[in-house]
């Protein structure tokens, strides 16, 4: 079985005066795991919704392949939808909910009873399938759902956010199961979530919405680590997100292919000054060093965003022999919360603005002496682990 790719063609479409989807162009390709991320209202769902059928576009086409599917009826177009709710009819068995779609196109009984036990088994219930929906968990109603949805082998999946009404850890299990599906039958995944921890697990490639537009089509890598705008820097994962001019931007050293750009960034402060072999001594201490990829002039206004498990945490001076690419700040902690696997710090700089950092836990000898509320400390990151938002206003 094989997917089709879907071109959104110049898609918009409003609600009285709510425009809930303006101008939206992107091609998902064949078979691929494709998620629709974004806050409520930001448009995902109605997006889908057109996919499926079930509303139209005021403007722009939806091509299947080379096939225009907005004159298609729902069930003339080559995809299937699962819903958050599941839509599972009560009185019927797990068996015949799935069989429902083949005994509407009245195929015989072998071919009905061959494929539905395929389907079950692909979901992995087998044990399972002449009970009733209230017989099972929600994880379980929910692969019965994706299982219906598939008998029709459509060439695209639509999933409407099937997951949100479970809990954390049935969500986790079946995201990993709802991915080494995708895998085995190879069509079309279009997967809407506001949960961006569910949309980088996952997906191929991610477009990020918000307020009808589409800021960022990408892999996870690239939505996560370059982010195009401040809107997509903090909504995927958390980060410090500062303004900034641009000071200076060196053309890249042969060989490389970044530019060195010096930042200055009023809410960081000053540096913090360092003694013996360390951090390089700059004519500017208030500016920081970061490398990005694109040349920025000098005075642009752009945003500088460092995530918090890029940032290294001490007691101690951290010493750097004349490293001139490391950015060091003095601090206090103003909240040292524990969660496990890492702890979360917030750091007070000596003007006072907060800095997150996290701090990964590997091995509890080795992770140095306990860092705690009110401790002084340093944090610091190299030059590279910052990233420059180009357009601050998006």
């Amino acid at each position: 079985m094989n997917g089709s790719q879907v071109t959104i063609d110049h898609v918009s479409k409003r609600f009285g005066d709510f425009v809930a989807l303006d101008d939206i162009n992107f091609v998902i390709k064949p078979g691929e795991f494709f998620s629709l991320l974004g806050p409520s209202g930001c448009g995902k769902t109605t997006l889908l919704r057109i996919i499926a059928g079930f509303e139209f576009p005021d403007d722009g086409v939806v091509l299947f392949d080379d096939q225009n599917i907005i004159p298609l009826q729902p069930n003339k177009r080559q995809s299937n939808t699962v819903f958050q709710n599941y839509a599972l009819f009560p009185h019927l068995s797990v068996y015949e909910n799935v069989a429902f779609p083949l005994r509407l196109k009245k195929l015989d009984k072998a071919t009905i009873d061959e494929k539905v036990r395929h389907y079950l088994h692909l979901v992995q219930l087998d044990q399972h399938m002449f009970k009733k929906p209230n017989q099972l968990s929600g994880g379980q109603r929910q692969r019965v759902a994706i299982a219906r949805a598939l008998i029709n082998e459509p060439k695209v999946l639509l999933l409407d956010e099937p997951l949100s009404a479970l809990d954390a850890k049935l969500r986790a299990n079946l995201l990993i199961d709802l991915d080494a599906l995708h895998d085995k039958i190879g069509i079309t995944f279009i997967y809407v979530t506001h949960d961006q921890s569910e949309a980088l697990a996952v997906s191929d490639r991610i477009a990020v919405m918000n307020s009808g537009h589409v800021l960022q089509v990408g892999t996870p890598f690239e939505i996560y680590e370059s982010p195009a705008t401040q809107f997509v820097a903090q909504f995927i994962g958390e980060t410090n997100l500062f303004e900034s001019t641009v000071v200076k931007c060196e053309d890249p050293l042969p060989g490389t292919a970044d530019y060195n750009v010096t930042l200055n960034t009023p809410a960081l402060g000053m540096q913090a000054q360092l003694t013996g072999e360390t951090a390089a001594t700059r004519e500017e201490d208030k500016n920081i060093l970061v490398t990005d990829y694109e040349h920025t002039d000098e005075g642009q206004k752009v945003a500088f965003t460092i995530r918090p498990e890029k940032i290294r945490i001490t007691l101690e001076e951290p010493k750097f022999a004349g490293r001139k690419d490391i950015n060091v700040f003095k601090g206090v902690v103003e909240e040292p919360i524990y969660t496990g696997f890492q702890s979360k710090f917030y750091v007070r700089l000596e003007n006072g603005t907060i800095v997150k950092v996290f701090k990964q836990h590997t091995n509890y000898l080795d992770d140095g002496p306990e860092i705690a509320w009110k401790d002084t400390v340093y944090i610091s990151w190299a030059a590279n682990d910052g990233y420059i938002v180009e357009d601050i206003h998006k």
